[in-house]
């Protein structure tokens, strides 16, 4: 089995010092795509960005927690404040959503939303996944799906990271929560699956989220696994609370020069690996069966 690789930016919109990091990534560094925020303050900069930057493929950030929704508050108020602010409290919105016929209509509606604002960018669709990774859960996973193939989505990130990746950094928490998650990951595929959905086979950058630098990529690749990986950061050319106050210990800096790093782009060279965006792997393994 061939090895894939697409290395992500995720939140792009989010803060322009984001989108700015994201930019200098995609031209000077080996940042292949990117998941948009189309609620996020800097989605507009996000947007003229990427339209001129033809190798980043961009994908839809979905948020359903810690951010802005995209429809008024007034139309979802099982999903958002008066302010239109989806907080952070997954687990109790993750019951209510479970639970209430009337949230999940919000949710879906919701959903909807965001799929249509990007698509009224007029930017390839490249990929979906969710902000926290939201779209682990089942329900919201379902709706989503649905969604998702109304408007033509192809590929979905499954947050499947290998355990010895956050063993090795002492992350006892998030390598056992990755065990105990194993089963809504083998549904989450199957899932995939049945609706003709695309996705990968490992992802990185769950347990180290908001510190991948150049370390963490370099071991990364010195252990790349065969099928298609996905290595997702969260760049910026600013760090902190300065790109957003749940982000405080979060080392954006340090992620935009792993994305920079000589070093990281040696090692990347010598595996002699696909690279590109979701569309690029559909595409090659399209080829491939021709």
């Amino acid at each position: 089995m061939q090895r894939h690789l697409i290395v992500t930016a995720d939140d792009f919109g989010l803060h322009e010092t984001v989108n700015e990091a994201v930019e200098r990534a995609s031209r000077g560094g080996i940042l292949t795509a990117a998941s948009l925020m189309v609620s996020a303050p800097a989605a507009a900069d996000a947007v003229r960005r990427a339209r001129r930057l033809p190798n980043l493929r961009v994908g839809l950030h979905i948020v359903l927690a810690d951010g802005l929704s995209s429809l008024p508050p007034e139309q979802i108020p099982s999903v958002a404040d008066p302010n239109g602010r989806m907080g952070g409290d997954m687990f109790f919105r993750g019951v209510r959503y479970f639970a209430s016929a009337p949230a999940r209509k919000q949710i879906e509606a919701e959903i909807r939303a965001q799929f249509a604002a990007f698509a009224r960018t007029g930017l390839p669709l490249d990929h979906v996944n969710a902000h926290k990774h939201f779209h682990l859960h089942p329900t919201i996973l379902g709706i989503l799906i649905d969604v998702a193939r109304e408007f033509g989505a192809r590929a979905m990130r499954v947050p499947n990271e290998p355990f010895w990746f956050a063993a090795r950094s002492g992350h006892w928490v998030a390598a056992g929560g990755g065990r105990l998650l194993a089963p809504w990951l083998m549904l989450m595929r199957h899932r995939l699956r049945a609706a003709g959905i695309f996705h990968n086979d490992s992802v990185f950058g769950i347990a180290n989220s908001g510190s991948m630098d150049e370390e963490q990529l370099l071991v990364i690749l010195a252990r790349l696994p065969r099928g298609v990986t996905e290595i997702y950061l969260h760049p910026a050319t600013a760090s902190g609370v300065a790109v957003a106050p749940s982000m405080r210990a979060y080392r954006h800096a340090d992620e935009l020069a792993a994305l920079l790093s000589p070093r990281v782009r040696e090692a990347m060279a010598a595996l002699n690996i696909r690279r590109g965006g979701y569309s690029d792997i559909l595409l090659n393994i399209g080829r491939s069966l021709a």
